[in-house]
This record gives C-alpha cells, structure tokens and sequence, in this order.
C-alpha cells in the first residue's frame, strides 16, 4: 500500500506547509506509514489528466490512498472532481478529502450524500453547458447566421486534438466530459467522430 498527498496551488508565492501539516497529521493520526508529497504550481483550470495528478493517478494501484487537503484541489470543474471520485473508486484507490471529511471508502450517509451531491451537480453542469450551446445557436440562427461547416471537405477545430479525443474515447472517457474539455458541444463531437469514420 502506498500513501499520497497530493497538493495542488495555483502560484508558486502560494505556501504549501499548511497543508503538507494538515496531511501528515491525518496521516499520523490514522497510522498510515509514509506518505509521498506530489505538489504543483498550476492553475485548475488544466484539465487534471494533464497535470501532475493525471500521472500520479495512473501509477497508481488498488488498495493505494490519494489524499487532498480539499476537494477543490483537484479541479476548479465539478465534473473533473467527480471524475476522480469514479476513477477512484473504480480502481480500488482510497480517497480523503480533509476540509470535507470525505472517503470514497466511507459506507457513512455523510459519504453517500457527497458523492450523490456531486454526481448531480456534474449532471447539472454538463445540462448548462449544453443549454447555453443551443441558446447560442439559437440566437445565431434568429440573426440570420449560417449555422454548422461548410459543405465538403473543411477543418474542424478539434482536428489538433484527433489523437487525444481518440484516445479518450478508447479509454471509455464519457463524452460529455470529452466536449466540455474541449470546449466544444456533445452533437458537435458526435459529427466530428463521425466524420472521422466516414473518412471524408
């Protein structure tokens, strides 16, 4: 069993030994051996997969403990929260979360409800986000404006992503989670893989 502290801060001014106290004692108190610090200096906004905690994640084996100081540490998106949460409980990693008091391994209604909560909140997200795609066309179309690609061969803006969408897609990474970190709306992805299919 290994044990992790992963610390995320979004400038390099920040101080992180609040927080690396806050975990040793959680770590102490528990009786959870040593425990290895993975930090970095980023914004939230990158998606985690591609930051530090993407790798650490991978490496990762079941029975392993991830712990956070907060769950916002993780992503500033609550659908990449609860991504990790999934992938976590998936795979057999313990996770803690401090300032929340939450395990994915906890069987407690505490537990239960925050998972529930951040599911829903997820599913709420993503239903904005697709909300304002439609109004945003909508209003496109009420002006008058051609709407979708042109006829014949044309580049999408996804072309400079086709190989990592690909991958995701292999790797089962549901897609509305794919559209939104691509900034792009589930129908259009859904025209996109098609058009790759098709080969046109």
């Amino acid at each position: 069993m290994s044990v992790f502290g992963y610390i995320r801060v979004s400038t390099i001014e920040q101080d992180t030994s609040k927080n690396r106290h806050a975990i040793l004692d959680f770590v102490n108190n528990r009786k959870l051996g040593n425990v290895e610090f993975i930090e970095e200096h980023i914004t939230g906004k990158l998606h985690f997969k591609d930051r530090k905690l993407g790798k650490l994640l991978k490496k990762m084996q079941s029975g392993d403990i991830l712990i956070v100081p907060e769950l916002s540490r993780i992503a500033r998106s609550v659908s990449q929260i609860f991504e990790v949460i999934d992938y976590t409980s998936k795979n057999g990693i313990i996770l803690y979360s401090l300032k929340e008091n939450f395990s994915n391994n906890d069987k407690t209604i505490t537990s239960t409800i925050t998972s529930t909560v951040f599911a829903l909140v997820a599913q709420i997200e993503r239903d904005l986000i697709s909300i304002r795609t439609k109004e945003a066309l909508n209003a496109k179309k009420l002006s008058g404006a051609k709407l979708g690609r042109p006829r014949g061969k044309g580049k999408s803006k996804l072309d400079i992503h086709k190989d990592k969408i690909l991958q995701l897609i292999r790797l089962k990474v549901p897609k509305t989670i794919i559209a939104e970190q691509f900034n792009t709306s589930v129908p259009n992805l859904y025209n996109y893989l098609k058009h790759i299919e098709q080969g046109s």
